[in-house]
């Protein structure tokens, strides 16, 4: 066959000098963008114009990098999430950093499949998990891998212990022939937990829901009931949640009585620690993973807590074989050479379930570096000293109520004036329009949960860029906008007026 004299077709720059000149524009843009958050609102409504635009068909033709670009600034940056933003405390969502944002863009540039091979990213991950289980206090000898979050290592840590605990190879055999299988935790178990057992097999009728206490941890005597009953009735208890931060208050169960109970019945304990594990790197903190060493898995996000760009999670195990054992491929052309490219410490696609994988540990890798573990536990303690703060300005309004303890860095409040407080749905009502107007306006982002039938606005603070400011602007705009709602509401009888303090106009 000829080879053709057609011009190969190649994605290089024609002009690296103009591509570099374009980057360092964009570096120079991004930098400022986060400087100036603050004086952003914190969220804009996407326009007509920029909605009909992201509709467009897919381009077959070429369009000049710089016009991508001017694309980009003017129909995607200033519509974000807004959680870089100093006043978003939504969910349990991370802030990122500028060095991290850096950071990726280098793994970006090595473009890196991580999964395999003799190269520099398997060191770099292997020191990053050696590096998280000897600031989370986990024995030196473990394993574990990045993901790009905790549902992924949810589901990781739960498809090891369903391996580790079945009576029959599941790997070969799967599910049939298998006995039925329980899966226990509290009633505060993130719905994460329940979706990776519908993807394990197992159904969500393989989940034993135990309740919690007074403090929403769970209730320990209870658990060990249902797990001797299941035993006696054929099922195999395969593994125990146990929860280091519940997503509603940030409770803590009691990881030690969680452990002590597992051994002894032989369950897997995996610790759901989605953001609540990293409170153990503040020393004040600490006592609440009493027991953490003891799980055979944790996982957990590093773009919460650790403020790393998004995505990045952890599964950790406290045996490195058993996740080999259950994850490992297979394939002549998987097979590893004593030499060469092929050849490497380890294979991390052995060790979870992504085969291709990018260089996600690089970000955490060179953020750890640069901020040092003793700062960002300070960002820690920082947000958990802004919680119990803005738990003190809640109790300290008669107009507000809190409605659930603050264990760690969760605020559960509501607009609920005592000359109201019996109009339940009407109360719910206000607080929906409360926190929708906080949002629309682009002044703060808390979010949202139901507490014994209550609608809460829910803060969790995750936020390295808040101040005390802040929440002091969180329920004066809380307070100030309750009262107008009832004041223009002519079925609750009003209360005496009393002169309205000013709302903070500033932009967020």
């Amino acid at each position: 066959m000829k080879r053709s004299n057609a011009p190969e077709p190649s994605l290089d720059p024609k002009d690296w000098d103009e591509l570099r000149e374009l980057g360092q524009r964009m570096v120079k843009d991004m930098v400022d963008y986060l400087k100036t958050v603050r004086d952003r609102p914190l969220h804009r409504t996407i326009p007509e114009n920029t909605s009909q635009f992201l509709r467009q068909p897919v381009p077959h033709g070429a369009q000049p990098a710089e016009e991508v670009y001017d694309d980009f600034l003017e129909h995607v940056l200033p519509y974000p999430h807004g959680n870089i933003h100093p006043r978003f405390w939504g969910w349990v969502v991370g802030t990122g950093t500028p060095f991290g944002m850096l950071a990726d863009m280098l793994a970006a540039g090595m473009n890196s499949n991580s999964g395999f091979g003799n190269q520099a990213v398997i060191h770099v991950e292997s020191q990053v998990i050696r590096w998280l289980r000897e600031a989370l206090g986990l024995t030196a000898n473990g394993g574990g891998s990045l993901t790009s979050g905790c549902s992924i290592a949810n589901l990781s840590g739960l498809t090891v212990a369903r391996d580790t605990r079945a009576p029959h190879d599941i790997r070969s055999r799967g599910l049939q022939d298998q006995p039925p299988m329980a899966v226990y935790g509290s009633s505060e178990t993130h719905s994460s937990n329940h979706r990776a057992l519908e993807i394990l097999g197992l159904g969500r009728a393989a989940f034993r829901t135990i309740p919690v206490d007074g403090e929403h941890r769970i209730v320990v005597a209870e658990l060990e009931r249902r797990i001797r009953e299941d035993h006696a009735a054929g099922v195999i208890p395969v593994a125990v949640i146990g929860n280091a931060g519940t997503v509603n208050i940030g409770a803590f169960d009691d990881l030690e009585a969680l452990a002590a109970i597992c051994g002894e019945h032989g369950v897997w304990l995996h610790v759901d620690g989605a953001f609540g594990a990293l409170a153990a790197l503040a020393p004040r903190q600490h006592h609440l993973l009493a027991g953490l060493e003891k799980a055979d898995s944790v996982a957990f996000d590093l773009h919460k807590w650790l403020h790393i760009p998004y995505d990045a999670g952890a599964v950790l195990f406290k045996d490195p074989q058993v996740a080999q054992h259950t994850f490992q491929m297979t394939g002549a052309y998987l097979s590893p050479f004593e030499s060469g490219v092929a050849t490497g410490p380890m294979n991390y696609m052995d060790r979870g379930l992504q085969m291709s994988r990018g260089f996600r540990a690089l970000k955490v890798w060179m953020s750890i570096k640069h901020f040092g573990i003793d700062q960002l536990a300070a960002t820690i303690q920082q947000n958990i000293e802004h919680a119990r703060y803005l738990a003190g300005l809640i109790d300290a309004e008669e107009s507000l109520e809190l409605l659930a303890p603050v264990p760690l860095n969760i605020v559960n409040f509501r607009f609920s004036p005592p000359s109201v407080r019996s109009h339940a749905e009407q109360l719910d009502r206000w607080n929906r329009q409360i926190l929708l107007g906080l949002h629309e306006d682009g002044v703060a982002a808390p979010s949202h949960t139901n507490l014994d039938g209550q609608f809460s606005i829910r803060a969790a603070i995750t936020n390295h860029r808040s101040r005390f400011e802040d929440f002091d602007v969180l329920v004066r705009e809380v307070v100030n906008r309750g009262k107008r709602l009832i004041d223009a509401d002519t079925r609750i009888p009003s209360s005496p007026k009393e002169p309205e303090a000013s709302v903070d106009r500033e932009a967020p």
